[in-house]
This record gives structure tokens, sequence and C-alpha cells, in this order.
């Protein structure tokens, strides 16, 4: 795996970093992707896999970057219960309610923000710690679970 800067941004104190990742696998299959570092933070914003990546395979994928992403960065990945010495760190993923749990929170902070005339988007990012883009694909899940209204609905 190799991971090499493509730009950084600086405002003041804070500074945002992107970096290039590709895994490339003995059997030709090549994954690249582009990430965004920020104040402790990591968001993978591309992926990009040939052959295209299994759903499992893409849950997989922070796995397989963290530490060589953390490394880049000049830090090391803490090391999560469980792990071994030079089997790879992993940070535990903070539980999160699944299926109807979570469409019901994602409905209560998409109505809320709209009550109060603010971003319904960036309401369901707050409230669920994911990207913009996987608070768009929660929130269709959510239409089709029947709990928020179609965007075509008229008002």
């Amino acid at each position: 795996m190799s991971v090499w800067p493509a730009w950084e941004v600086r405002e003041g104190e804070r500074a945002t970093r992107w970096l290039h990742v590709r895994l490339v696998f003995g059997d030709g299959a090549r994954i690249d992707a582009l990430a965004t570092v920020c104040e402790g933070w990591v968001c993978v914003e591309d992926v990009r896999a040939r052959p295209a990546l299994a759903l499992e395979d893409l849950a997989l994928f922070a796995d397989w970057i963290e530490g060589p992403l953390a490394r880049a960065c000049g830090a090391e990945p803490e090391p999560g219960p469980g792990d071994a010495p030079g089997t790879g760190a992993h940070r535990e993923r903070p539980d999160r309610p699944r299926g109807s749990q979570e469409h019901g929170l994602v409905a209560g902070a998409y109505r809320a923000a709209q009550e109060r005339g603010a971003d319904p988007v960036l309401a369901v990012m707050d409230e669920t710690g994911y990207s913009r883009r996987g608070a768009l694909r929660l929130i269709g899940r959510t239409r089709d679970a029947g709990l928020l209204p179609s965007r075509h609905a008229r008002r």
C-alpha cells in the first residue's frame, strides 16, 4: 500500500490534508482513494476499485488504510482491545443504532432541522457522524422505510 500527499489547505492554526491512497493486490485488483485528514478526523472522499468491491470489502477498507494514514500524518494508531503486536491496530467503532432505530434517529434530526430552517442533511451528518454522501444514502433509506416523504412530494 502507498500513501502520498495530494494537497494541504491551512486556515490559521487548522490544516486540512488530502492524501492519495493506493492498495494493489497480488491478483491485480486495485483500490485508489482520496482521504481528507483534519483535526484528528479522517474522511474518505472517493474510492475507486477494479474489480468493484463487495459491500463487505468496502466495510473493511477503513481497517486496511487506518494504520498507513495515521503514519503518513505522523501518528501511530492506538491499539484496540485484543490487538496483538504486529497484527495492525484498529479503533473500535462507536456503536450506532442500526435499522429502524437508525431510521428513526435520522427522521427526527431531519425534521427538526427543517422546522428550524436549517440544512437537514447537515443535521443528519452531525447526528450520525457520517459524511455528506453517507448521510444522503441514509436519508434515502429512511425515505424508503416510509419515515420521510419523497423528495418530489409537494409541500
